[in-house]
């Protein structure tokens, strides 16, 4: 059976907690926001009867539990006395980044909502001044951005298991029929040579090799694809860098029928030789 590992993610409330979890949850982990500190004897417990399949889990707990500040480090040592690996992560920043934070999401701050940002600040800081003491890590925030947090995060707690590979996907599509909405990259291919006003490749689809032949053929079309290749190879491990899970990139051409299934055909050849795993869709290959 595995051995449960616990990631307490706490801290001043703007240092980025929320951001951290997501960092984590995307690590693998099994993620709870807010749960209440003195059920977390019987959260490890009931996740030590699942025979394992859960093995990680960050837990975030914050200022929103008033009660926790008096109770949370005595808990983390019954939970460690339990024989559970327990790491405690706090979060901060410094007090004019926290106040420019909140005043950017226009939120008041939760200990003290009535007051000026900076009295709650400070006021949280001494009340979670224990809690810091007894942390396994502190990140100051202040001067990392959500991507760094992130990448800093997953150098430390990734695990080997949960790793995951960036998913590609490549969509072809007719401008004619309207431009896909959820998609991170796009390419106009209109401008190469169009099988549709060739008879005898007018009716076949763009992935017939005959089509393909034709357009590929095209000058234009090596030079283009040879261009989409350097631009993948450098882009690709810029979206694995920030952990990104999908990668959509849409190629177009007038009907979605000829030009682009077959760059597309072409592109996922590509980087399949790259060694990407990449799906290839046809959004309006059998449309009129």
């Amino acid at each position: 059976m595995a051995r449960l590992n616990l990631v307490i993610v706490s801290g001043l409330s703007g240092s980025g907690k929320s951001h951290a979890l997501k960092a984590f949850e995307d690590a693998g982990y099994f993620c709870i926001d807010n749960l209440p500190p003195a059920l977390l004897p019987t959260f490890v417990d009931l996740c030590n009867q699942q025979g394992g399949e859960i093995a990680n889990v960050a837990l975030g707990v914050d200022v929103r539990e008033r009660m926790f500040f008096s109770d949370l480090v005595g808990i983390l040592e019954r939970v460690k006395a339990l024989g559970y690996s327990v790491f405690l992560l706090f979060l901060e920043a410094r007090e004019e980044v926290l106040v420019r934070r909140f005043s950017e999401s226009r939120r008041p701050h939760p200990l003290l909502p009535l007051q000026p940002v900076l009295e709650g600040v400070r006021f949280e800081k001494e009340r979670v001044a224990e809690l810091r003491r007894h942390a396994d890590r502190i990140i100051d925030t202040s001067d990392l951005t959500v991507h760094e947090l992130r990448e800093l995060l997953t150098k430390q707690f990734q695990r080997e298991s949960a790793a995951r590979k960036l998913t590609i996907s490549l969509l072809t599509f007719g401008y004619k029929f309207g431009v896909p909405y959820d998609i991170d990259l796009l390419f106009d291919v209109r401008f190469l040579k169009n099988p549709f006003f060739v008879p005898e490749l007018k009716a076949l689809p763009g992935d017939d090799p005959r089509v393909r032949t034709y357009v590929l053929s095209d000058p234009d079309a090596s030079t283009l694809l040879r261009h989409l290749e350097g631009l993948l190879k450098f882009l690709i491990p810029q979206f694995e860098r920030e952990q990104r899970s999908y990668l959509t990139i849409a190629i177009g051409c007038t009907g979605g029928r000829h030009r682009s299934v077959a760059i597309a055909g072409r592109l996922q050849e590509s980087l399949a030789a790259l060694g990407y795993d990449v799906t290839l869709q046809h959004r309006d290959l059998h449309k009129s």
